[in-house]
């Protein structure tokens, strides 16, 4: 994780971090799961408020600049090329097969987006956005996930270093901190995530 931002890009890379982590999940599963319903909905939820509330912000902020605009075009190229594979895959989990091509698939598309993100598109977001318009993403994120709180931040920090655990819970407000540590990751922990869900 790069530290040389102006803009605090810590749950974003946690955020990565965390989808990359359910790859190797995805890559081996062969049924149905919660995890594997958990990643699909918090991938879904990670770039529909991308989608909807930072390239739209971010691209009234480059207009006139061609090579970013592009840019930008390419998030929203690899973004829709996801969806599909989700729905092929929870398809093919449905009627008894572990959709091995395309898993496969979804995981080569994810890591290419994850890290042509990191490497291009934080860096032109932390040029370019105040620390108002971030701030006001990361609200509207945070609003998207609502009710799923109790089990997205456990799973944001399933397996994160001493670091970035840090770094996440000293954003959030104290309270919730607190319920974390006291509630939601005792109770994400004690459950077998990636287990054949129940038919």
């Amino acid at each position: 994780m790069r530290t040389d931002y102006k803009l605090d890009m810590t749950m974003m890379y946690a955020f990565h971090d965390a989808l990359r982590r359910d790859l190797q999940q995805v890559g081996t599963m062969e049924a149905r799961s919660d995890g594997w319903d958990l990643f699909e909905m918090l991938l879904h939820l990670h770039h529909t408020v991308e989608d909807d509330s930072l390239w739209p912000v971010v691209r009234d902020a480059v207009e006139g600049r061609p090579d970013d605009i592009r840019l930008l075009d390419e998030m929203a190229t690899e973004h829709a090329a996801i969806p599909p594979l989700l729905e092929a895959i929870t398809a093919a989990l449905a009627s008894g097969s572990s959709a091995p091509e395309a898993r496969a698939e979804l995981a080569a598309k994810l890591a290419e987006h994850l890290t042509h993100e990191e490497n291009a598109t934080l860096p032109l977001i932390d040029a370019t956005l105040t620390e108002e318009q971030w701030m006001t993403f990361g609200m509207t994120a945070t609003q998207r996930v609502g009710p799923n709180m109790p089990k997205f931040l456990p799973w944001l920090l399933d397996g994160a270093d001493d670091d970035m655990t840090a770094r996440v819970l000293a954003i959030v407000p104290p309270p919730v901190a607190d319920t974390y540590r006291a509630e939601w990751q005792p109770a994400y922990a004690a459950q077998d995530w990636w287990a054949v869900a129940p038919t």
